[in-house]
């Protein structure tokens, strides 16, 4: 016969890495507090929620830290790199944010002095790094702040298997027409901790004797769906699709990956945050390095995943950058061909596009 066990028993509830990270990703969003590997109670600047909440040090990257003079030129060199930092004066919430955020630069004159400090827990501090971004934050944490109350655990070594992509199962599938070709199919790829839907749509009937034209697109709310002029994401998915239709009419079939990744990887409102620096007068990749965000941080083996799932062999790759290529093929995608995806700028992407040039080394003429 079971007995009642005392509430101090001692027994404490056991959860998967994957689970401790998309409970820690919930927490930055909500504001909350996490303990990492137990060595840093971390409270987001950007949504932080603890009313006084105050602490003698902040952990910011190493763009921020350039703009402040307190990076050395080696951490420089990896604007997401953590640098932990203190300040004459504890930093609150409303100087926590104003030091994270360099939209608002110009507003909000930088304050100090300040002096960097050693990092005792360096993976610990690159984990904080990569967790802000995967929650779409600021990546800026008040260390140790009172009161903020206790902190939602995890680990560095969690992120490993939380982003292990053989996680990602396929979710369901229907046929779709649209307006490029009524003969398609979008199948919806799902994991269990990840709120993120990535979709393919597949164009013509599938075939293993004629590799397939594929498209990997980042979703893009600006260009995608509000028509943007400032990068080229909306025309290029309209003419992948409408390439995918020919191929299809041609006896091919094509497949288009929408992966929930946007702004390369750092989400939404980071990415709109980049904007706001573009008027300012910096270019794409300046942008994302001064908000201590990667230029690059897409998600390749989950598109590689995707192929697997849908039995994709060999694929003719329709990118203009061969970065790209390279990423697939490192996750053991074969590209058999790099297809040109090359369409006319416009006043407003004109920089935008000489900078995917210049700067990430995409072949445009």
């Amino acid at each position: 016969m079971l007995r009642p066990c005392a509430a101090d028993h001692g027994v404490r509830p056991v959860t998967s890495p994957q689970r401790r990270v998309a409970l820690a990703i919930d927490a930055l969003r909500h504001g909350w507090p996490i303990t990492l590997d137990g060595v840093y109670r971390l409270l987001p600047a950007e949504t932080g929620f603890a009313p006084g909440a105050a602490a003698r040090t902040m952990l910011i990257s190493a763009a921020r830290a350039v703009t402040l003079r307190l990076a050395n030129q080696r951490a420089a060199a990896v604007p997401e790199a953590p640098v932990l930092i203190r300040g004459a004066e504890p930093f609150d919430l409303a100087l926590a944010r104003a030091l994270a955020d360099p939209a608002q630069d110009l507003e909000h004159p930088l304050k100090g002095p300040f002096l960097a400090e050693p990092i005792d827990h360096p993976a610990s501090a690159v984990a904080a790094m990569e967790l802000a971004r995967l929650a779409g934050i600021l990546p800026a944490f008040l260390v140790d702040a009172e009161p903020a109350g206790e902190g939602t655990d995890v680990a560095a070594a969690d992120l490993a298997a939380w982003q292990d992509s053989t996680h990602l199962t396929v979710a369901t599938r229907a046929r779709l027409p649209v307006a490029a070709a009524e003969d398609a199919e979008i199948v919806a790829f799902r994991s269990a901790d990840d709120l993120r839907e990535h979709v393919a749509l597949i164009i013509g009937e599938q075939r293993s004797d004629r590799a397939p034209l594929v498209r990997l697109h980042s979703e893009c709310l600006t260009g995608d769906i509000l028509g943007s002029l400032k990068c080229d994401c909306g025309p290029q998915l309209d003419a992948a699709l409408r390439a995918m239709a020919d191929e299809a009419q041609g006896g091919g079939w094509g497949v288009l990956l929408y992966l929930r990744q946007e702004g390369r990887g750092i989400g939404l409102i980071n990415k709109l945050r980049a904007y706001r620096l573009q008027d300012q007068g910096f270019d794409t990749v300046d942008a994302n390095n001064r908000l201590g965000l990667p230029t690059e941080a897409r998600d390749f083996p989950v598109a590689a995943r995707m192929l697997d799932l849908l039995g994709v062999g060999a694929i003719r790759l329709m990118t203009n950058n061969p970065a790209k290529v390279a990423a697939l093929e490192a996750t053991g995608v074969t590209v058999a061909e790099r297809v040109p995806h090359q369409l006319p700028p416009n006043p407003h992407n004109a920089r935008y596009l000489d900078t995917k040039r210049d700067r990430t080394g995409h072949l445009l003429t």
